[in-house]
């Protein structure tokens, strides 16, 4: 990776278990954009709990979304929550359900962890995606829409089996314009394969870790999660945004 590497430290937190205090790494990708990486942000066997939690009681649903003018199955199961009042979330022609945080009080913890570890941030909405193996995936695209607003910062916690989480730089034709096409039909494995290696980056996504984007990282990169043959158990993934 090309990526300065900025800091690693171990900070002492409250959600830090007493044995071990969390690591935290943040890598500066260049004009404004940055990543922060804490792999064990919640304890493993909390985090199991959380996934059972999840999997078992999140209404998920498998949309057909429009890409590229044609349906087909998202690859991957969701479901959407945010606070009352807030604009409707649509992508790929998809308007999800708007569920309450009230509704599951475990998300309402978590979110208060990923607050405390953020000091400053201020998440109201909440998309959750459930890989039910390595055939499931997300191919590149960025979160760069209006309601996020320019630099949006975009929490992700996972918890259940690893995946790889894959940053790519735009093209500069790309930055320019709302990176509106996501590529969901063609796997990011295969496109990566064309990539200089000055411009792209890899994360390994573990169980109970906590990944975030900030700064101009959605105007100038796209990410992904990519299809893995030996990727055979579930994982599942929160991502946090605020919606302005």
């Amino acid at each position: 990776m090309s990526a300065r590497l900025l800091q690693q430290h171990d900070p002492v937190e409250e959600n830090s278990t007493p044995e071990k205090p969390k690591k935290v790494v943040e890598l500066d990708l260049g004009s404004g954009s940055r990543i922060l990486q804490m792999p064990r942000f919640i304890s493993y066997q909390h985090s199991w709990n959380y996934f059972e939690y999840l999997d078992q009681t999140i209404p998920w649903t498998r949309p057909t979304i429009r890409v590229f003018a044609r349906s087909h199955l998202q690859p991957r199961d969701t479901c959407y929550v945010a606070a009352e009042g807030l604009p409707q979330l649509v992508y790929s022609g998809y308007n999800p359900h708007a569920y309450s945080w009230d509704e599951f009080p475990p998300l309402k913890e978590i979110l208060d962890m990923v607050h405390k570890a953020l000091p400053g941030s201020s998440f109201n909405s909440l998309l959750l995606n459930r890989y039910k193996g390595g055939n499931d995936y997300v191919g590149w695209h960025a979160d760069d829409e209006k309601l996020y607003g320019p630099t949006p910062q975009i929490a992700s916690v996972s918890f259940g089996c690893e995946r790889d989480f894959l940053l790519k730089k735009k093209p500069c034709k790309s930055a320019r314009a709302k990176s509106a096409e996501r590529c969901e039909g063609e796997p990011p494995s295969k496109r990566a394969k064309k990539l200089n290696n000055n411009d792209q980056h890899a994360f390994v996504l573990k169980h109970g870790s906590l990944l975030v984007m900030s700064g101009y990282t959605q105007r100038d990169w796209l990410h992904s999660v990519p299809k893995r043959a030996k990727a055979e158990s579930t994982r599942i993934n929160l991502t946090f945004r605020r919606i302005v």
